[in-house]
């Protein structure tokens, strides 16, 4: 990226966030970003809106606003915008109108829900009607929160309109990218300030980059692509920096977060015929069905509780193993939903607890079966201690292959635990990181106190025990002690002390003290 459009981005999204902090008044961040994602998500559409209007009609000589009043213009507007937008904004409820209403003190919230009611009515019956669904649900311009009274909500909402105008998006021809960016940035911010309720929902970029770089390794072109835990969706949608994925698939089970991802999709600018995100419980209710998958990334919270339900050793995802993950520790049940989810040259990539690794009882059943019979597991990376929002505890990488490419009888382990730069309240993993790892996950090769190429022999002989120190050898010995200088250094301390005790003894008797120590005995 050029380096202006990158100092332009970074003051864009100190703005918006020096917005955020000066409007959301007594709301929690993770509350009020349902009101400046939200809005905006609109100011996204309305632009993209005004952009498309201005382009086909370009010809006709006549503006959005004249081709509106005429009936049959309008009809072949609206037929044209929702084949190709999905949506229709009609032009008195575009946001530069909002901002003009705004200027004369003449804007309502009301006004404002009047616009989204009929945004949301214009995909009813059409193919984009379950991507635009309810995707201003949580921004509940009614709650008390923005203010007791239509004109207090009015003036909250109008800050944000002002504020959003007065904005500088556009960098030449990057505007989709730099606002793109931006509406990310903000998911990261309100994630880092709403601690582990919005970290649920969002991967920093040093893990995610390193997700889907591994996970589109060697290819260009994927078909399809999924996250099971798609969460915002900013992981899923990172993938197209490393290959061209023409269809994304997401499940997500908190409406909100759904809400968000689906917004994302649009804004990134992927067509609504590209995505499909579902709402709902990933391992209870597997809305991706028969669809498998070439690239699947993930970041499930990590050892969730799910039901473990009997019925669920008749699920297909689930039922060769033997075993259930345990109630408590769901971590392995989203790995079976992803192996089974893969294609037949499919790989999925997955950030775990350390727990996987090593934990005994059914977990280690399916560990062993995941290696030993069905022979997925292409590598093991141990990440630093402290990357994520909410949790401090390291993390490590899954590579999954279907196919293994000549690497059947082995196993890479990466110790990538030093591998970082310290933060204030996180720690950081850098491009130059991530570059090590995956050159040493392509090499595939052994690194002195980094890697190792482990065989299938010996993954057996540690009882299929995947804990990264058993296989890479990071033991730093000490610096070997001279006991003669040890014992130098004491004697001439000794000899310091006698010569100090003589010298405080005069005082002692002086005073009419006992002196606590024997000068000649010391």
């Amino acid at each position: 990226m050029d380096k202006s459009i990158q100092i332009h981005q970074k003051e864009l999204c100190n703005k918006l966030w020096t917005m955020a902090n000066a409007l959301r008044g007594n709301m929690e961040a993770y509350e009020f970003k349902n009101y400046i994602l939200g809005m905006l998500f609109y100011y996204y559409l309305s632009d993209r809106t005004e952009k498309y209007m201005e382009n086909l009609l370009k010809d006709d000589g006549i503006a959005y606003a004249g081709a509106w009043a005429d009936e049959e213009y309008q009809d072949a507007v609206v037929e044209e915008a929702l084949r190709d937008l999905g949506y229709v904004i009609e032009p008195h409820y575009l946001f530069c109108q909002m901002v003009k209403m705004v200027e004369n003190h003449s804007f309502d919230i009301e006004f404002l829900q009047k616009a989204i009611n009929a945004l949301m009515e214009s995909t009813i019956g059409n193919e984009s009607q379950e991507d635009f669904d309810g995707l201003f649900s949580d921004m509940q311009l009614d709650s008390t929160k923005l203010g007791h009274t239509v004109k207090d909500r009015s003036a909250v909402m109008a800050k944000i309109i002002a504020a959003i105008d007065d904005i500088n998006f556009s960098v030449e021809d990057t505007k989709l990218d730099v606002l793109g960016n931006a509406y990310e940035y903000l998911i990261g911010q309100f994630a880092a300030t709403a601690g582990k309720k919005a970290g649920e929902f969002y991967t920093p970029s040093g893990p995610a980059e390193l997700l889907c770089r591994l996970a589109c390794l060697g290819l260009t072109d994927v078909k399809d692509a999924a996250d099971p835990t798609c969460g915002s969706g900013s992981l899923l949608l990172r993938l197209k920096n490393y290959a061209n994925v023409r269809n994304y698939y997401g499940q997500e089970l908190t409406s909100t977060t759904y809400n968000l991802a689906r917004m994302n999709m649009i804004l990134r600018g992927v067509p609504y015929r590209n995505f499909n995100i579902y709402n709902g419980n990933t391992l209870e209710h597997d809305y991706f069905g028969e669809m498998k998958f070439r690239v699947q990334v993930a970041n499930p919270p990590y050892s969730a509780n799910w039901s473990a339900d009997t019925k669920f050793m008749e699920d297909e995802r689930f039922n060769e193993y033997g075993k259930l993950a345990p109630k408590s520790k769901a971590d392995f049940a989203f790995v079976q939903h992803m192996v089974y989810h893969m294609d037949e040259d499919g790989r999925a990539v997955v950030l775990l607890p350390h727990g996987v690794l090593f934990r005994g009882a059914a977990e280690e059943v399916i560990r062993k079966y995941l290696i030993q019979k069905m022979n997925v597991l292409d590598a093991v990376i141990g990440l630093p201690a402290n990357l994520f929002f909410g949790t401090g505890i390291p993390v490590c990488v899954l590579v999954l292959k279907r196919e293994r490419n000549g690497n059947s009888d082995n196993i890479l382990f990466i110790d990538a635990s030093k591998e970082f730069e310290a933060g204030k309240n996180q720690n950081i993993l850098r491009e130059s990181d991530i570059d090590k790892i995956a050159s040493a996950y392509e090499a595939r090769m052994d690194v002195d106190k980094f890697a190792h190429v482990a065989t299938m022999k010996e993954v057996e002989e540690n009882g299929f025990n995947l804990n990264i120190p058993r296989y890479v050898d990071t033991f730093e010995p000490e610096e070997e002690i001279d006991l003669n200088e040890v014992a130098a250094e004491i004697r001439k301390l000794q000899s310091e002390i006698k010569t100090i005790d003589a010298q405080l003894k005069p005082y002692f008797d002086e005073l009419g003290l006992d002196f606590p120590f024997e000068v000649e005995g010391r």
